[in-house]
């Protein structure tokens, strides 16, 4: 059993990077971004209108219809209008770069382990399909 690796200096190692994230400046931007969609009741309601729209439409991919042009063009057309709203693109942008930050650390926690050591930028360098850091 390795009980060290489940708590000791490897949480505590952990707990500081996440408080290193989010005292980053770009993280309390993205924070500020997500608070701001979720107060705002109007651009929620626009945004989860058409994710619904989108899964209805992916469902009906996946039951074998074809879509029409006209559902295909509403749909973008919507995707368009509903991008010009800076609190939803704001929101979205913020949730993408959470995402980078997420992708990231798991890449370098994985090739640490793959190595044994601390990865360099050369290491991820030249990484194909089926290379655990997801390149």
């Amino acid at each position: 059993m390795h009980s060290n690796l489940d708590n000791g200096p490897v949480l505590t190692k952990t707990r500081e990077l996440c408080e290193t994230i989010i005292n980053q400046t770009d993280f309390l931007a993205m924070r500020r971004d997500v608070e701001t969609f979720l107060a705002d009741d109007d651009a929620r309601s626009r945004y989860h209108s058409l994710a619904n729209k989108g899964q209805d439409l992916q469902y009906k991919q996946q039951q074998g219809a074809q879509l029409t042009r006209e559902e295909i063009e509403a749909f973008e057309q919507e995707r368009e209008t509903i991008m010009q709203n800076g609190v939803i693109r704001g929101f979205l942008e913020a949730q993408q770069q959470m995402q980078r930050v997420h992708e990231t650390v798991g890449r370098y926690v994985m090739k640490a382990m793959e190595l044994g050591r601390v990865p360099e930028e050369d290491d991820f360098a030249g990484c194909g399909q089926g290379c655990s850091c997801g390149h």
